[in-house]
């Protein structure tokens, strides 16, 4: 990846020599430091397809699909060499304020799951799907059971933040994408699937919504600790609208709840997401207006993009299975603003990953 970069920038890229070594070092602490919510650039990137792909726009949601799996393949791994190089590093982050972000890693699997389905890949679906339902189970089990066993005290409440609400949507993670995937196939396991984790997803969200909003409400909030990954509270509840809509769409009797229950259920998370986005934009009115933050590019704004992706395709679908005209033209506009803001953030990474390597070129 240094090299496509190097290449964009217009320098010669290095070969095999003095280089080496040093370069070889930069991606040894790259890996070291990579942070344990890397895969949300996946899960963005994959949702805004997603979006693309309803729209009509499939050019552009295949380039973004093939973006999406190359950040996949390249992040996984080096989870993996992460956990094998630099495992007390990766120990502390698992038992740290960071932990639920881990579940990014199950996230981005079925959010590729899903977008690979409607495309009649079936076979690299079912693996996605099976990688992260794997990673929803050992994760979403482990991360709370290892901060609350090996904590005397378990985890502080200062340690709560946006992250925390990717438990809920890993658990909708895997019934979107069962539930996906069960529009092309036949059987009765995914519907199943589809419906069970969706509930439990749904409790957890409310858990996990009490939690934030006490420490939110009980301890003072500075500025800094505000984090981006608030927005993963509007994100959760819009990925709860995105699965019974797919649910809708399967023959009549294969699910255990009825269309209408889906349906409203659908509406009322779809309006109570809505209703978040205002207070979210104010929250980060007071954070970089008036408190003076810098606007500068982090990994955290990939937490921005899988909310506003998943909030736009979660309307255009709910509309067109509804029949709401209203939604659905208000769903395809805020596919293009998902787009565009994909776009903005995708250019300040490369932006700020040229900046970081000019002092080492140099």
């Amino acid at each position: 990846m240094s090299k496509i970069i190097r290449r964009g920038t217009g320098e010669r890229t290095p070969g095999p020599g003095p280089r080496t070594p040093g370069r070889r070092a930069a991606v040894s602490a790259a890996v070291a430091d990579l942070n344990p919510g890397a895969l949300a650039f996946v899960m963005g990137t994959g949702i805004v397809s997603t979006a693309l792909y309803a729209n009509g726009a499939r050019p552009a949601s295949a380039a973004l699909l093939w973006v999406a799996l190359a950040g996949f393949a390249v992040l996984v791994p080096a989870y993996a060499w992460r956990l094998l190089r630099n495992r007390e590093r990766f120990v502390a982050d698992f038992l740290g304020p960071r932990a639920f972000a881990f579940l990014t890693l199950a996230v981005s699997s079925n959010v590729l799951a899903s977008r690979l389905a409607p495309d009649g890949h079936t076979a690299a679906s079912g693996a996605f799907l099976a990688f992260g339902a794997l990673g929803w189970l050992v994760l979403g089990y482990g991360i709370p059971l290892a901060l609350i066993t090996t904590l005397k005290r378990g985890p502080s409440f200062d340690q709560v933040n946006g992250t925390w609400f990717l438990w809920a949507v890993s658990s909708e993670s895997v019934a979107l994408a069962a539930a996906s995937l069960a529009r092309v196939t036949s059987g009765h396991v995914l519907p199943v699937l589809a419906v069970v984790c969706w509930a439990v997803g749904l409790m957890q969200y409310l858990l996990t919504s009490a939690i934030v909003l006490a420490r939110l409400l009980a301890r003072p909030v500075r500025p800094e600790g505000l984090m981006t990954s608030v927005w993963i509270f509007m994100g959760a509840a819009a990925i709860a609208v995105l699965v019974p809509v797919r649910l809708i769409a399967l023959p009549p009797g294969s699910t255990i709840l009825s269309r209408e229950i889906l349906v409203g259920t659908s509406f009322v998370l779809w309006s109570f997401s809505s209703w978040l986005i205002p207070l979210l934009l104010a929250l980060g009115v007071w954070r970089h207006a008036l408190r003076r933050i810098p606007l500068r590019y982090d990994l955290g704004w990939w937490n921005l993009v899988f909310p506003i992706g998943m909030y736009a395709v979660t309307t255009h679908e709910l509309g067109r299975a509804t029949g709401t005209s209203w939604m659905t033209s208000m769903g395809r506009w805020e596919v293009w603003v998902a787009a565009a803001f994909w776009a903005v953030v995708f250019a300040a990474m490369v932006g700020s990953g040229i900046r970081r390597r000019r002092p080492a070129a140099a």
